[in-house]
């Protein structure tokens, strides 16, 4: 498929700015073509234009009709073949078996939604129905479930090029849900967006999707990111990045005149606490399994571990120090990030031991692995040291006794994770601290690896603030559609002008809370 750099507005195309910008291999520096153009404002309002105008019509387009949208798309980004992945591995800097697992990805969350939305029990149809003879009063007949917000505005990642970006979680989750979706693409991957757009594009036209229902813009800036924020017609927002943008846009969406919900996913460094016994037990292993966690990537993962608690242990810090050497870092997504990443760690290094420092390749953005190590006491000193360096560093924080443990973990603010490797008599001992842990983050892991997120309908990809401004929902799995709904309640309608999920004979067969009973 041909690159063209210009910004997808519905089932158009178009390339009225002036300002282009261009792709950077952050392997070799080298910038990619072609240019691509800026997007105008013009361009925005008549993407907002016509996704409001589409949303009329999609919002009422039934569970199967957006299912068959979902798995067009998924089949339109494998038709994409080898050209998806060698621009996603010149853009990323990421190796071609990553951008396979990712496209695997991508594409089997769109047919878990397509599958949730068959099913259709998503919808929390709730039936009060009418007790016209109930003393001393009636009751009307009240049916409610959810249904779509409006349009929503999508901000491609940085570090998942695919699955966080174009057709990624949150605009997938958001056509599930019956939205239109207007994506400001990330400007370090500005050809796998394009190619991903086309496809979307390419999906909805072959599907019967009203025009509008996607739209894709590019800028490198933040002009056409806070214009879409501020849009009358954006109904929400799903983010993922950095905690300052993910504030900078919470703070616009708040301010406007009608406020809108922003679904940031910020950042995390999802603490691990290695216990006393198991340390013990098992602690070269836990050791090793850290530092492969900690590097996986590149470290460029949300829920790489960014910091290591447990009680004094030398035998556990001799063998990260042993092993940290031979860790491999490699190619950072952009510039930026390697550089943020730099400053990050030679900040810390100020007010702690390095334990380790690994192997960087050739490469324009590469890094190095960088193990840190302080005791609690410095830890506590310095509040600094509990904010994420995103790349492959970590620092572990030995403490002297349980209450330091559990102080420590009180002090943490909101994170995506938190890991505990400890035996049953450790996890029975600490059980205050998973009490603790659990009101931190959106997923408490016993004896295994933060990094690796599964997309399933369980898993909770979220945490306190300033994990994500929104610590009620997830960014992953299949509760993430209701972001994008609220619930709507219906008194005293006639049968027929009923949605089908709340009709008397239940066409759609799906489960349903009748009188508080849940019934098929």
């Amino acid at each position: 498929m041909q690159l063209t750099g210009r910004n997808i507005v519905g089932f158009e195309t178009f390339s009225e700015g002036t300002v282009a910008i261009q792709s950077i291999n952050p392997a070799t520096g080298e910038a990619l073509a072609p240019l691509f153009f800026k997007a105008t404002i013009d361009e925005l309002d008549l993407a907002a234009e016509k996704a409001e105008k589409a949303f009329q019509i999609y919002r009422k387009k039934s569970g199967f009709e957006k299912a068959n949208f979902l798995e067009k798309i998924a089949e339109e980004i494998e038709n994409l073949g080898d050209v998806l992945l060698e621009r996603y591995t010149l853009e990323s800097g990421l190796p071609q078996g990553r951008a396979i697992g990712e496209r695997g990805r991508t594409v089997g969350q769109l047919r878990l939604y397509a599958q949730l939305l068959r099913e259709g029990s998503w919808v929390n149809a709730r039936i009060d129905p009418g007790m016209p003879d109930r003393q001393p009063l009636p009751r009307v007949d009240l049916r409610s479930m959810e249904r779509p917000l409006g349009v929503v505005g999508v901000f491609g990642a940085s570090n998942f090029p695919l699955a966080f970006s174009v057709a990624g979680g949150d605009t997938t989750s958001a056509f599930a849900a019956g939205c239109p979706v207007i994506v400001k693409a990330h400007p370090a991957h500005l050809g796998t967006s394009e190619l991903v757009g086309k496809a979307v594009q390419k999906a909805a036209e072959a599907t019967g999707m009203p025009d509008g229902v996607f739209s894709m813009l590019f800028d490198d800036g933040h002009e056409i990111g806070m214009a879409l924020v501020k849009h009358p017609a954006v109904k929400a927002i799903g983010f993922t990045g950095s905690l300052k943008g993910g504030k900078a846009l919470y703070d616009a969406a708040v301010s406007r005149p009608e406020p809108i919900p922003v679904y940031a996913e910020m950042g995390s460094i999802n603490p691990v606490f290695v216990l006393p016994k198991i340390l013990a037990e098992k602690g070269r292993a836990i050791a090793n399994s850290y530092l492969s966690s900690v590097t996986l990537g590149v470290g460029q993962f949300c829920t790489n571990p960014g910091i290591l608690f447990l009680q004094n242990d030398k035998d556990f810090i001799d063998e990260i120090e042993k092993n940290a050497p031979d860790t491999q870092g490699g190619v950072m997504l952009t510039p930026g990030i390697r550089d943020a990443y730099i400053r990050g760690t030679e900040h810390s290094k100020q007010y702690t031991k390095v334990v380790g420092i690994g192997k960087a390749p050739e490469g324009y953005t590469a890094v190095e692995p960088v193990i840190l190590h302080t005791d609690i006491e410095s830890w506590n000193a310095q509040p600094d040291l509990a904010e994420e360096i995103f790349g492959p560093t970590s620092l572990i924080v030995e403490a002297n006794t349980k209450e330091e443990i559990l102080i420590a973990a009180q002090n943490l603010t909101g994170h995506l994770t938190a890991t505990v490797h400890g035996t049953q008599e450790d996890l029975e001992e600490y059980s205050e601290l998973l009490d603790i842990l659990e009101q931190k983050v959106g997923r408490l892991i016993i004896n295994g690896l933060p990094t690796g997120v599964e997309v399933g309908h369980a898993m909770i990809h979220g945490g306190p603030y300033p994990a994500t401004t929104d610590s009620r929902s997830t960014s992953v799995g299949t509760r993430a559609i209701t972001r994008f709904t609220r619930p709507v309640s219906f008194q005293d309608f006639p049968d027929a002008l009923l949605p089908d999920e709340l009709k008397n004979d239940n066409p759609l067969s799906i489960w349903r809370m009748v009188d508080g009973e849940l019934k098929k």
